[in-house]
Formats: C-alpha cells, structure tokens, sequence
C-alpha cells in the first residue's frame, strides 16, 4: 500500500477534488474498512489461497468467484506495470521503460523462491519508505511556509470528491494480498484479520499526514500539476537536498508495492488454475520452495510486457475500477454471514466510485470484465 497512494494517486486526486482530496481519501477509508472487515471475516472462514475469488464461489456461486477472480487478476497486473513504471520514471526517467522491466524481473525472482524472502525485503523497504517520509512531513511542518488556506474547500463537486476517492482507494487496496496469502502463514484465523485492520489503520495514518504536508505547501493546483508532488513540495520549502532523498524513497517505495503485487496476483491466479479457469499448468506449486513458481514467471512476463505499452494515469483508473469491483463482490459475500451493515455500506461504496471514476477507466474496465464472463461462457461451465 505504501507507495502506490503518497508517489502516485494524490496528484490526479487533487486534480479531481482540488483541496478537498482530503475529504476523498477520507471516503476511500471508510471504504477500504468496509472491505477489510468483510475481507478479514472471509478469510477466517475460507484460509484459502486466492482471496475473493474463493469466497464469491463459496458463498455466492462459481461465475461470482471467477468475476471477482479476473477483475482482481487484470486489475492488478495493470498496477504491477504502474508500480514498474514509477520505479523507471523516478529512478532513472531517460531509461523508464528498460528499468521497469528490469525491477519486474528482479522481483519476480525474489517472490518465485519463497515468501520469507519476499516477507523479509518487504520489511526494509517499508522501514526505508516510512523513515523518508516522515522526514518530508517534518522537513515541510518546521519549514515556515505552509499555509494552512491551502487546506480550504474551494468549489469542490460531489463528483470530484467521488473521483478523488476512488483514484486514492488505489493506495488502500494492499490488503487483498494479505488474504491471497491465507494458505502461508501460522494460524490465518487470528493473523490475517488482525494484519488487515493494523496495516489499514497505519496507512490511513501515513497518508493523511502527507497530503495535509504536501497540500499546506504546494497548494491543490500545483499539487495537481505535478509530476512528482513530494519532490516539489521538500523543494518549495527550502529543502531541495531532499529532493533525491524523496525520489530513492520513491523508487523504494514502488518497487515495495511491484513486490506484493506480484505475489498477490500469482497466487490468485495459483486458485483459479486449481479450479481450471486459467491453465492447470499454473497451478504448479515448487517443491522446494513452496511457491506456485509457474503463475509467478507468466504473470511477471507479462507484467513486463505491460510496462512498455501502459499509460501510468490510465493504468491506475483501470486497476481502482477491477479492484472496487472485486471488493463489491467480497462485500456481497460477506453479506451471507450476517451483521450486515458493514457489508452493504462497503457494496455500495465499491460501486458508486467505481462507475464515478474517470469515463475511459470505467468503459475500459467494463469492456475487460465483459471479455471475462464471455470466457466464462465458453469455458466455465464445462469445468
């Protein structure tokens, strides 16, 4: 989750909502706890690999399971490439493409040799990315030029609030994997739910604290404008030696958010092959490491390919629209299991940003979706 939200989705936030981003990543929390309850009591029922896409086949039937299965599968692959993408763009800009590929290569090796691997980068890299930016949020608080008029709701629209939600809900949806993951770690009943709610509640903390920053200092219209907010915000405060300190944390912090979605898709695609919607090829599990190695290469090769060809904006309004869409159908299955609110306040969350996205990003994401249920016609029902 760190990464993808503070480097990347505030920028076309802000210029979706203007100051009142805020307000918008407020509305993607509550939200993104919606679905993170439903999610959490999910997968101490169903401690299985795959995450939505197993408990929409158990408790709403196989084509839900294989919707939610195929949205969370495309959507994510395109915000692999995203996340490939920022790391190319901050770590070297005139070699993008190359470094993207490069960072999908690297990582799919780290995930294809085990998850105490990948569990134990992922700890440096968080600790690397949060020490960064609590260093931009202090450099800008002790700086002396914010200003907090820059934190005033100016002509913010419903619809732009909605929009600003679901580009930031991108930030949120880290969790997912921590579900896809039920079948690798000790005791998925207690640790995932508690995992889910912990990493939840310190992300909402962190990135809070760096849109009011980098809002009090650049204001909304640059915040808008820029490539790289952060960068731009450290440097306006008089800080401009941080500036490559934030695009290394930058770097980091996306090859942090590369590295679990990859894991996340290979092992939602590892449940779909077992059940024959994907090719049973991928379902191969190592016998050393205990990875499902197969869907870890296939996904990283195209991810890679991905990386040469996607617009950075464009693959993020994709990836929010397929990932609100599984965690729509999440909410409905969870709202099989009683005490009901939480789960219809997180369906109809899911799907009023969804469609309140950007108009390519919802025509797009319903034109993939079409092509899944057509494949699932096809194919599906003979399994």
């Amino acid at each position: 989750m760190l990464g993808a939200g503070v480097f990347v989705a505030l920028a076309p936030a802000a210029a979706a909502a203007g100051s009142a981003l805020l307000i918008g990543l407020a509305v993607a929390a509550v939200v993104a706890y919606c679905n993170a309850t439903s999610s959490a009591r999910l997968a101490a029922l169903y401690p299985q690999s795959g995450g939505t896409y197993v408990y929409g086949r158990e408790r709403l039937g196989p084509f839900w399971g294989y919707l939610a299965g195929w949205s969370f599968v495309v959507g994510k692959t395109a915000s692999c490439a995203a996340m490939a993408l920022t790391v190319g763009v901050y770590a070297w800009p005139a070699h993008a493409h190359a470094v993207a590929i490069g960072a999908v290569v690297a990582l799919t090796a780290v995930n294809t040799v085990g998850v105490q691997k990948s569990a134990w980068l992922t700890r440096i890299i968080v600790a690397i990315v949060l020490a960064v930016l609590a260093t931009v949020v202090v450099a800008i608080a002790t700086s002396g030029g914010t200003d907090a008029s820059h934190l005033a709701l100016h002509d913010a629209s419903a619809l732009g609030v909605l929009q600003a939600a679901g580009l930031c809900f991108f930030a949120f949806a880290g969790y997912a994997r921590i579900a896809t993951l039920a079948e690798e770690v000790r005791d998925p009943a207690t640790t995932i739910p508690r995992a889910i709610r912990i990493a939840l509640g310190l992300v909402l903390v962190v990135y809070a604290a760096v849109a009011i920053a980098v809002l009090a200092q650049l204001g909304s219209a640059e915040m808008a404008s820029a490539t790289a907010p952060l960068a731009d915000a450290v440097t306006a405060a008089g800080y401009q030696g941080l500036t490559p300190v934030v695009r290394v944390g930058a770097t980091i912090a996306a090859l942090g958010s590369l590295l679990a979605l990859i894991l996340g898709v290979s092992r939602t695609a590892l449940a779909m092959a077992r059940d024959r919607h994907l090719p049973q090829a991928l379902a191969a599990v190592h016998p050393r490491f205990a990875t499902p190695y197969r869907a870890e290469l296939v996904v990283g090769a195209v991810v890679a390919v991905l990386a040469g060809v996607l617009d950075l904006r464009g693959a993020i309004g994709f990836s929010s629209f397929a990932v609100l869409v599984y965690y729509a159908i999440a909410n409905a299955s969870a709202f099989t299991l009683g005490a009901r609110l939480i789960p219809v306040a997180g369906l109809v969350g899911c799907l009023v940003l969804a469609f309140t996205l950007p108009v390519v990003s919802v025509l797009t994401g319903i034109a993939v979706l079409l092509v899944g249920a057509a494949l699932y016609a096809a194919v599906g029902r003979r399994v």
